[in-house]
């Protein structure tokens, strides 16, 4: 396996363990501040440490017209309105279904790499391993699922528009910001999605609830740096290099890291339920990767026959 299948696959883990983790550091922030401040000061705080990092690694800004672009289309879509929305949703619907719902993420990226990116092949493997990764974690949650449509029926919506939104910018960004820098990709669309949402929390929210306190203040840390910068960058740097199908995968896989941090460090029960639906998302993304593991095996067979 080559350095660099290698780091595409640490990578990989990566953003599965840490967005895995922000579930549960974002509800121990919600406790004292609401959750247009709380995002907002989040991606502003996540901003500052990009640029940091990127003056010290030398990181230009791109400016030309499609990166600007790409950046006010990134801003609002990636994350003011699809952040905004499920902070809204999970007011009124529970957790597990709200996994359930976003998890059609994988879905919609399917839908828009057939309309806007034509020449990217999305073949049956990769339809059987979303169906069953999509299966695993219904199976996971069905317990956790009790639907009231009178109450729930908004915040259900809004969580499934915020994952085809984002599910549209995915493939929009791989087909157009093959030329972005990871670094610079991030910065300015975080700025500006902190700015606004900052802006729009003083505007729409209660102040005076607010209380950054220090378990506020370290959540925020946490996700600015951990559930932002390092998933994000990392994200964008993935996207360059892997199908935007099976990087939509990983919205499979952040739950189940959810549950068993919960698990682990929360004491919360651990159902035969939950350790089925996990199998069947980690088989899904096998299927999903089934044709690269062929060529893989296949070109190492070769390898050991000429070396006999």
């Amino acid at each position: 396996m080559s350095k660099e299948n290698i780091k595409i696959g640490l990578a990989y883990v990566l953003i599965c363990l840490l967005w895995g983790s922000t579930w549960m550091v974002i509800r121990i922030g919600l406790e004292t501040l609401t959750p247009m401040i709380y995002a907002g000061t989040r991606f502003l705080l996540a901003s500052i440490f990009i640029y940091i990092i990127m003056r010290m690694r030398g990181t230009k800004l791109q400016k030309d017209k499609a990166s600007l672009n790409l950046y006010w289309i990134m801003g609002i879509f990636s994350f003011v309105i699809p952040f905004w929305l499920v902070y809204w949703a999970e007011q009124f619907i529970p957790s597990g279904l709200t996994s359930i719902i976003f998890a059609v993420y994988p879905f919609f990226v399917i839908i828009f790499t057939r309309i806007i990116i034509k020449d990217e092949k999305i073949g049956p493997y990769k339809i059987i391993g979303v169906l069953l990764g999509f299966l695993g974690i219904i199976i996971i949650f069905m317990r956790d699922i009790s639907i009231d449509f009178s109450s729930s029926f908004w915040g259900m919506l809004a969580i499934l528009s915020s994952a085809v939104i984002q599910a549209a910018i995915a493939v929009i960004i791989k087909k157009y910001g093959k030329h972005l820098n990871p670094l610079s990709m991030n910065f300015v669309p975080v700025l500006l999605g902190g700015t606004i949402m900052v802006i729009l929390g003083f505007i729409a929210e209660d102040y005076t609830t607010w209380i950054f306190n220090q378990q506020a203040i370290l959540s925020i840390a946490y996700l600015a740096f951990f559930g932002t910068v390092v998933t994000f960058t990392t994200f964008y740097w993935l996207m360059q290099r892997i199908s935007v199908v099976i990087l939509s995968l990983s919205t499979f896989i952040t739950p189940i890291i959810a549950v068993f941090l919960g698990w682990f460090i929360l004491h919360e029960k651990l159902s035969a339920l939950t350790l089925l639906g996990s199998s069947l998302v980690l088989i899904g993304i096998l299927f999903a990767n089934f044709r690269g593991l062929k060529n893989y095996f296949l070109s190492r067979h070769k390898k050991v026959q000429n070396t006999v």
